[in-house]
């Protein structure tokens, strides 16, 4: 149970402060991190910090542990964006990557230590059906098998069902949009790719705009209905942000490009959170521009109360007595956000009573 400021949290922060832990308060920092796939980046940033050496000799052989694996990942995303290049070549199409991809291709703050487990990419809609059958021929493939499901995606949400490739197990969400199509907000696809920009030296791939980046991860972690990576996607907008934000203009761009693509809430709770609990340099003038998409006050205050325990590190150590429950809201709230009332009710009795239930292995 939390009785205090969680380190994992403190460190993130304040990342000089590593240097003052102990070995008990590493291990809690290690295990914390263990769950949020973040302790790549405790390596990255006790290098930035310098201070890798004068940390105890067993956590720095802990974190070097990851310094192999971080390295693979990197080069196993270079290869997989060149095999999905090759295999959308023939259509002539720009490859416009997402999220994880977009960060380490375009070699960003938010890339160091940054795992992930697929790969995003945006596509138009009307051309959906090419990309996918490219994609078939070259090996990827739709492992799910309930119609329901498949409906689910191609009806209803903003990508195709998950491809995963027959050989290397590689996987790759297809979007449309960033947001399902069931969504009330409806940010214009068309206006993020003819605004993204072409990697130096690969002009065939494309990752979105700063303020179209920093957008579409506010998008995904506060439409998000799972938190269990909560922290990361936190640290993600905080790393953007850091890097984006000493470019001249680039707050107001930002407001100005959230009142256009209709995701000021969003962008409301992504800098309220980031300066909370990461202290996140966010101008004051930025804060308060904010104030048309600001929620009533009963509502921020619950909020608060929500995202104030689901953006903490995913352990025991960080939960209190209102953590589940914090949960359990924010993943009806994420539902509730993606599909009307009565398409959310058949869609969670399907999923509770009718959708196949895969047996336990022996």
């Amino acid at each position: 149970m939390r009785t205090g400021l969680p380190p994992l949290l403190t460190v993130l922060r304040t990342p000089a402060s590593m240097a003052s832990l102990g070995l008990a308060q590493w291990d809690l920092v290690l295990r914390q991190a263990e769950r949020g796939d973040l302790n790549a980046t405790l390596l990255e940033l006790a290098e930035e910090q310098g201070i890798l050496a004068a940390l105890p000799a067993e956590v720095a052989e802990r974190l070097e542990w990851t310094r192999l694996a971080a390295q693979r990942h990197r080069q196993a995303v270079a290869w997989e964006v060149s095999q999905i290049a090759r295999a959308l070549a023939p259509l002539n199409l720009p490859l416009v990557l997402l999220k994880g991809a977009a960060y380490v291709q375009a070699d960003l703050a938010a890339a160091r230590g940054r795992m992930f487990s697929d790969i995003d990419i945006l596509v138009p809609f009307e051309r959906l059906s090419e990309v996918e059958s490219a994609l078939l021929l070259r090996g990827w493939v739709t492992n799910m098998p309930d119609p329901y499901d498949q409906r689910y995606y191609r009806e209803w949400m903003h990508e195709l069902p998950p491809m995963q490739h027959a050989k290397r197990q590689t996987v790759i969400d297809v979007h449309h949009a960033i947001l399902p199509r069931t969504a009330a907000a409806k940010p214009d696809p068309d206006k993020l790719r003819s605004a993204a920009r072409p990697l130096p030296g690969s002009p065939d791939i494309y990752v979105l705009a700063p303020v179209d980046m920093v957008l579409h991860s506010a998008v995904h972690l506060f439409y998000e209905g799972e938190f269990h990576h909560g922290l990361r996607g936190l640290f993600d907008l905080h790393r953007l942000l850091g890097q984006f934000g000493a470019q001249p203009g680039f707050w107001d761009t930002l407001a100005a490009r959230a009142r256009e693509l209709e995701l000021e809430r969003p962008l409301f709770y992504a800098l309220r959170y980031c300066a909370r609990l990461l202290h996140t340099p966010v101008p004051a003038q930025a804060l308060r521009a904010k104030g048309a998409a600001r929620p009533n006050p009963v509502l921020l205050a619950l909020m608060d109360q929500l995202f104030g325990r689901v953006l903490l590190p995913d352990h025991p150590s960080a939960d209190d007595w209102f953590s589940g429950t914090a949960r359990f809201l924010l993943y009806m709230r994420g539902n509730w956000l993606r599909m009307p009332p009565v398409l959310l009710a058949r869609h969670l009795f399907h999923k509770a009573f009718l959708s196949p239930r895969v047996a336990p292995a022996a």
